[in-house]
């Protein structure tokens, strides 16, 4: 188990048996402090877990993360993009979690939230399954101890894995392209179809968005401003130790990061670069707990007006090449004239072109594994899907019955009764709902308390019709009761 620094104080942490998590929770804190769980793999971390992350800290006042092993995430999921090391760390740098916990079980129970003294625990609204497709939640949700947040649109581990392996420098701004689509079929599509919970959407920023990544903080008075620019294209672990070595460049820093659009990106980068747009970028860094400012579109020389604008301290490149300007000019030159630039080195020399080699190393490994996730998710849905049917075959008419005679009791009241009564179902009705579908009991269980009326208009679509609808209603919210 791991601390952040800049999230702790001297009362929340001691060194002796902070891995239990024990001591940060006396009675008297606990009135005052709502403590909230995550757990995931963490693979190739992007502005969408960080956006997990962020609601699920809203919803109370310390938030604890646990990230899986290697070893668990193959046996599951299939082999990750990074070392779990590389995984603790990435996650450790999201400026809104306060602890994080190393090697956490790929399901989660009650004992796993006890043991960290949570409240309850977080995750987004799609599903996560075992090996053998039992829903990874299934305990805490039982006992009322899970929440949901919603799942950021437009990025995955998915459709990252498949950018980049894309040999085009138009993925990131065309999603009609031809072999966009190519990359579609690949990575967010099973053998069978389409999971309604993986996939490639397109990112639409909104500068809500901005706001809620963003600090909003000022430099205060006594601040070290300094500058950093680059691409960081699918921001990892390399850039993270670089941003927290200039972090501890000055005693209290203030460090703005300049992003480079797509197009300059792509001059000096080359190939396929950026894998993620100037968007998604900006919340990528934005999310880092080192960073305090982005500058969107940043030029690539660092220059007067720059350095003067913000009131520039100090800058800072790392190991890589300083690639020259389109003039040939060194676009450090300036800060350099001023005497106030510097190298520096994080020891790390992870870079992007390292993690796309990874993935085109081990392209089928990554195409089998997230072809195997969307088969479960299929099975699971199909599984959904007939227990509905059957259900709604077995309840429609008993249903309509009910309802018909509510209003003539009171047409304004009795329809939203009728809907949720359990007295509607007949005892042939009761025994349809457990006979209709035949699929193993934890589906079953799954179904039972997963779906509603809203999930099933989304996920299904086409599963509902208007004359099924009031049938449907009825059995679905006795469901989620």
């Amino acid at each position: 188990m791991i601390k952040n620094g800049q999230h702790t104080s001297s009362d929340q942490w001691t060194e002796s048996g902070a891995g239990q998590g024990d001591l940060a929770c006396s009675p008297e804190k606990r009135k005052r402090s709502v403590r909230v769980w995550c757990d995931g793999c963490y693979d190739m971390v992007h502005y969408g877990h960080s956006n997990q992350l962020r609601q699920a800290k809203a919803m109370g006042d310390y938030l604890i993360v646990g990230v899986h092993t290697d070893g668990e995430i193959s046996k599951h999921k299939g082999p990750p993009v990074f070392t779990q090391a590389e995984r603790y760390k990435m996650v450790q740098a999201i400026k809104w979690v306060d602890e994080i916990v190393e090697g956490a079980p790929y399901v989660t129970t009650l004992d796993t939230l006890d043991k960290y003294n949570s409240d309850f625990c977080v995750h987004g609204d799609d599903i996560t399954l075992t090996v053998d497709g039992k829903d990874t939640y299934a305990e805490v949700k039982r006992e009322g101890r899970y929440r949901e947040c919603r799942r950021t649109q437009g990025v995955s581990t998915t459709d990252l894995v498949g950018r980049m392996l894309l040999m085009t420098k138009t993925h990131h701004s065309n999603i009609d392209n031809s072999d966009y689509q190519q990359h579609t079929d690949n990575f967010g599509k099973g053998p069978k179809g389409h999971s309604p919970w993986t996939g490639v959407s397109q990112f639409l920023q909104t500068s809500q968005k901005i706001i809620q990544f963003a600090s909003g903080q000022e430099p205060q008075p006594g601040d070290t401003i300094i500058y950093v620019a680059g691409a960081f294209d699918l921001f990892h672990i390399g850039h993270v130790d670089f941003l927290e070595t200039v972090y501890k460049q000055a005693e209290r820093p203030y460090v703005i990061v300049g992003l480079h659009f797509d197009q300059e990106v792509n001059r000096y980068k080359g190939k396929n670069y950026p894998i993620m747009n100037i968007h998604e970028r900006t919340l990528s860094v934005l999310a880092c707990r080192y960073v305090s400012e982005v500058v969107i579109g940043a030029p690539y020389a660092v220059g007067k007006d720059l350095l003067d604008h913000f009131k520039v301290d100090l800058v800072c490149h790392g190991k890589t090449e300083v690639l020259p300007d389109r003039d040939t000019a060194d676009p450090y030159a300036e800060p350099k004239k001023r005497g106030i630039f510097r190298t520096v080195d994080s020891g790390n020399g992870l870079t992007t072109d390292d993690i796309v080699q990874r993935i085109i190393k081990n392209r089928l490994q990554f195409e089998a594994r997230n072809q195997k996730k969307e088969a479960k998710e299929i099975a699971v849905f199909e599984a959904m899907k007939r227990q509905a049917e059957g259900e709604q075959a077995g309840d429609t008419a008993q249903a309509a019955h009910s309802c018909v005679s509510g209003e003539r009791g009171d047409e304004q009241g009795e329809m939203g009764q009728c809907l949720s009564s359990e007295q509607d179902l007949t005892e042939e009705g009761k025994k349809a709902k457990l006979q209709s579908a035949k699929i193993d009991r934890d589906l079953y269980e799954y179904a039972k308390r997963e779906m509603n009326v809203v999930k099933i208009l989304m996920l299904g679509k086409s599963l509902l019709n208007s004359k099924g609808f009031i049938g449907m209603g009825s059995i679905l919210q006795k469901q989620v009761k």
